[in-house]
């Protein structure tokens, strides 16, 4: 009612509930270059608008029970093929805009140079265990947990101390 759309509107249009939430999830990899582009405006330093974009991006679970949601939600998309494909999509476009990220980071000498495409790699699995870890032990927010993890993996990677601590870990 309060879009002004009918059930019956959606049904034609759509076909079934499935096939409303398989075109709304269908956009989602290509917005990912929009997203880390608008990181890039506002962060002048790659590596801040990396740890920037991933803190942001899991704003959606603000609470543990609002990530079991969102667990609920994966266990489709890794279980429905059509779901699996989007999702994977949307992973490998997220990993691609990493790695440009890591890259620039390299070339602004933000970090020494290293296998970007590892450590963008690296980045996705630290943030995934990150969520999980966070919903369970229930102790300070999502976002003070990715940044410090996210901190923590890239310090060995910095190439001087005036990089070394971009973003503050509260």
């Amino acid at each position: 009612k309060e879009a002004g759309v009918v059930p019956a509107t959606l049904i034609q249009r759509f076909g079934t509930k499935r096939g409303l939430l398989l075109t709304l999830c269908g956009t989602a990899p290509a917005t990912t270059p929009q997203q880390f582009a608008a990181a890039r405006a506002r962060y002048k330093s790659p590596l801040q608008a990396l740890i920037e974009i991933y803190t942001h991006c899991a704003s959606f679970a603000p609470t543990p029970e609002a990530m079991a949601n969102g667990l609920a939600w994966l266990q489709n998309d890794l279980t429905d093929p059509d779901f699996h494909t989007i999702t994977l999509a949307q992973f490998r476009a997220i990993r691609a805009e990493t790695k440009k990220l890591l890259d620039e980071a390299v070339a602004a000498r933000e970090l020494h140079p290293c296998n970007t495409a590892a450590l963008a790699q690296l980045i996705q699995n630290v943030n995934g265990g990150t969520m999980l870890s966070w919903a369970v032990y229930r102790q300070g927010s999502l976002a003070t947990w990715l940044r410090r993890n996210l901190e923590m993996l890239l310090r060995p990677y910095r190439s001087s101390p005036r990089s070394e601590r971009i973003v503050k870990v509260r």
